[in-house]
């Protein structure tokens, strides 16, 4: 890490030389002459940049088992991933070096960040409670697909069961809501001293604990528990929620960034909301401006260009194959000396029918500002445009599931809405005098509305999101559909 911390763009560069020299005699890289590539300017000019969908045919003809097509060791395993922009599943390949020199090398960086800064932790005194994934497994010509974390659990060497907890074969269980209950069971009996998963979900987990146990607070069921390494989702939205159930101001939360594609940046401090982006596992960065993203001027520069407090979109090229490819995220630098981010959102994430180019990170701002001031909680969210109508001005229409509804959702309304106008100049604009945009509307979901619509469409489990933000109403008027029906049955 030192090493990168002092030259990052001299261990980039590097980076690129190896994994160039690596792949020279794959179908890729003959396709496009590697072995002459020998520096980034001629490696961005003849490689294209690639979506899921470019890659689709190579990774199906990876599946099936055939060898050296875009990395010249055998690919034996793919993290399945539905993501949130579409119901297709995407195949992402997973090398032997990038689960060693990418994602179980993440994990030890992890523990020993923490440990640095936490020179009186007893982390290995207890368990680690892990919130995985609930696909099994799946064995098909030869190789294996399954949820990330399934892999890794899978490929750990078996002496990690003893510091872990639920068991493999509980965490590896494919029914979610049977295997909820079933971690619940095992895991109330151990010394568990961390947690590890995705908010929204590992929230249900502990609030099921507490269910269970009839206890308040998860310390008097783990009393030696010190930190939560979280990621996946914003943790904003559901920090006061951890707070109650967590009361102890010493308890320490640890973000990751982490996705099937790779393991990218690391919480270094305690108490930080900044991320360490991670220069030595494998992976080559590459950003799109987003103010070019998408548009026939879009450029796409290195590291050593980006400036801090603008919004990129990622791109990737790994030890697993994939080569120039567009992750989706868009992150924001908050240092350039190290190189510390904030996820930002996701490129197909945003709302922009109107010119208010309204993206994750504004939306989570402003709800944490609503909620704290109208001392509510919620569940999940997500947001949709109201288009014009003849003479009808636009809008957006979000969907909340409060856990503690606000007493005047009118005023949570008009406090989210001016709270917006304050993170975002362009919905300010469009919002003045009501010129583009008339104050956005609150649809209250039921109880489980969130949870049920995910079931419906077989996406139960921690790797699965509720889409935040998106252009069109497709989500939205699915779940005010499933809305509607539950409350006419009920």
């Amino acid at each position: 890490m030192e090493l990168f911390l002092k030259y990052p763009n001299e261990v980039q560069l590097e980076l690129l030389h190896t994994l160039i020299e690596t792949a020279k005699h794959t179908e890729i890289g003959k396709s496009y002459d590697f072995a002459t590539i020998s520096n980034y300017e001629t490696f961005k000019e003849r490689v294209p940049i690639r979506s899921y969908e470019d890659y689709e045919p190579m990774i199906e003809r990876s599946r099936l088992g055939e060898n050296n097509i875009f990395w010249p060791t055998p690919i034996r395993w793919f993290a399945k991933s539905s993501g949130t922009t579409s119901a297709k599943s995407k195949f992402i390949p997973v090398s032997e070096e990038s689960l060693e020199d990418c994602h179980f090398a993440a994990g030890k960086d992890l523990l020993c960040m923490y440990l640095n800064n936490n020179e009186n932790a007893k982390l290995f005194t207890g368990k680690s409670l892990r919130l995985g994934g609930s696909k099994e497994l799946y064995k098909e010509n030869g190789t294996s697909f399954g949820d990330l974390s399934a892999i890794i659990i899978d490929n750990m060497p078996f002496w990690a069961d003893f510091s872990s907890t639920p068991s493999s074969e509980v965490s590896l269980m494919s029914d979610w809501e049977y295997k909820m209950q079933a971690i619940v069971n095992e895991t109330i009996q151990e010394n568990v001293t961390s947690l590890a998963g995705v908010p929204s979900w590992m929230l249900v987990l502990l609030n099921q604990v507490l269910e269970t146990t009839g206890k308040e607070s998860l310390f008097e069921i783990w009393n030696n528990l010190e930190v939560y390494f979280h990621g996946g989702v914003s943790f904003d939205p559901y920090k006061d929620q951890y707070h109650k159930i967590l009361p102890n101001s010493s308890f320490k939360y640890y973000e990751i960034y982490n996705a099937s594609e790779g393991f990218f940046a690391i919480q270094d401090h305690n108490d930080s909301s900044e991320l360490l982006l991670m220069l030595d596992y494998g992976i080559f960065y590459e950003f799109i401006p987003m103010n070019t993203y998408g548009t026939e001027h879009e450029i796409t520069i290195p590291l050593s260009e980006v400036e801090v407090g603008k919004n990129y979109a990622v791109v990737i090229t790994t030890n697993a194959g994939l080569w120039r490819y567009k992750i989706g995220d868009t992150v924001r630098f908050t240092s350039i000396n190290p190189y510390r981010i904030k996820v930002s959102g996701r490129t197909k994430h945003h709302i922009n029918v109107f010119g208010e180019e309204l993206i994750i990170e504004n939306a989570e701002e402003a709800l944490k500002k609503t909620i704290k001031a109208t001392q509510s909680e919620i569940v999940d969210y997500t947001v949709a445009p109201i288009f014009m109508n003849e003479k009808e001005k636009g809008a957006h229409e979000w969907i909340i599931e409060f856990k503690k509804h606000p007493a005047d959702l009118e005023k949570f309304t008009q406090i989210l809405d001016l709270n917006l106008q304050q993170v975002n100049s362009d919905y300010e604009a469009k919002r003045y005098n009501n010129t583009t945009l008339n104050i956005l509307k609150i649809r209250v979901a039921r109880h489980d509305l969130f949870y049920d619509w995910l079931k419906k469409n077989n996406k139960l489990g921690g790797q699965h999101k509720i889409p935040r933000l998106s252009n069109k109403r497709t989500y939205v008027d699915e779940l005010i559909s499933l809305n509607k029906v539950n409350s006419c049955s009920s």
